[in-house]
């Protein structure tokens, strides 16, 4: 059962999501905390508990709202209406800066957060772009609290701007009638799918992602396609070569022609060992000394010589099989 538990700050119930979020929950446990960001019990948890605490949910108000610039899909990565996620991608970036503590956040303030998107948006120079996405999977969110669609609905009717988020899920269905008047960038993450069932737990198939990819390229959505992260796990070669395959055989012309590209290599950490070691014992090893080198405190990248070499032959499949597709960039 998701939620197991849910940990809530009281104040949080003063929203109408909030009491929305407390009666559709009403047969889980609801567990009064004083902040969001500081659960004393479950950040004395040992690293084993990680997967168990994915299946508490926690709500609350969020209290920082400070945009940073961002020069590639957007102009902005925004905090938005959730951090954190249910799944368990053994590299996830968010790991970084919760630690285990990188379980699904709700925050209850969706309106003054989305009144300072359309404030900032109206008074720039220029239509301005806001990652709303960077901290969470806003499909996965909607599930519970139907925020995408409220965002959409709300931010769409507005003469200013585009919002923008990435997802590895393919529960899209709500948002394809919704009225979105080109302002909405929709992007899917793909993986091989052996790298999908072996380190993305938790989230939809390669097959379910192309068909929800589809599905909002027919709906009139602008759609990106993140090759992210690329895992040069054995056989990597091989697997995005069938990557490319796939994508060139399900993805719809209507989709191609409007589709861009992004390539990210995984970044590693010590903070992912020391939990995947104890959380998941049996899964792949993701850290690979002949293949990384040191990124910074505590993180770990592909050795320039590996990553170059991958990107060429990233570059040569796509030019192949999805030619004229524009890659925006590369990190």
């Amino acid at each position: 059962m998701f939620p197991e538990q849910i940990f809530y700050e009281p104040s949080a119930l003063e929203y109408a999501l909030g009491l929305k979020l407390k009666d559709k929950y009403k047969d889980v446990p609801w567990i009064p905390i004083e902040n969001h960001n500081n659960i004393e019990e479950l950040r004395k948890n040992p690293n084993k508990e990680f997967a168990h605490m994915k299946r508490f949910l926690i709500v609350g108000i969020r209290k920082t709202h400070k945009y940073v610039p961002n020069q590639k899909v957007s102009d902005f990565l925004v905090p938005y209406t959730s951090s954190g996620c249910s799944a368990m991608c053994l590299y996830c970036y968010l790991v970084c800066n919760y630690n285990k503590c990188s379980y699904l956040r709700l925050f209850v303030n969706r309106e003054q957060m989305l009144d300072k998107i359309i404030k900032t948006a109206r008074t720039a120079d220029k239509d301005l772009t806001f990652e709303i996405g960077s901290n969470s999977d806003l499909v996965l969110e909607n599930t519970i609290t139907g925020n995408l669609v409220w965002t959409i609905e709300n931010f769409a009717e507005k003469e200013r701007g585009f919002l923008t988020f990435p997802t590895k899920f393919h529960t899209v269905d709500p948002i394809l009638s919704l009225d979105h008047r080109g302002r909405i960038i929709t992007r899917m993450s793909v993986n091989p799918d052996p790298v999908i069932m072996k380190v993305e737990f938790g989230t939809s198939s390669l097959d379910d992602r192309i068909t929800a990819l589809n599905k909002l390229g027919a709906a009139g959505y602008s759609v990106g396609l993140l090759l992210a992260p690329i895992v040069l796990m054995e056989g990597w070669k091989a697997l995005y070569a069938d990557l490319m395959e796939q994508l060139a055989e399900k993805l719809l012309p209507e989709t191609k022609k409007k589709l861009f590209i992004e390539i990210i290599f995984m970044t590693y950490s010590f903070v992912h060992r020391a939990i995947n070691e104890e959380a998941f014992p049996n899964a792949v090893t993701l850290y690979d000394q002949s293949l990384m080198t040191g990124r910074g405190r505590g993180r770990y990248c592909y050795r320039e010589s590996i990553r170059t070499e991958a990107e060429a032959f990233l570059r040569e499949e796509l030019s192949k099989k999805l030619p004229g597709i524009p890659i925006l960039y590369v990190v």
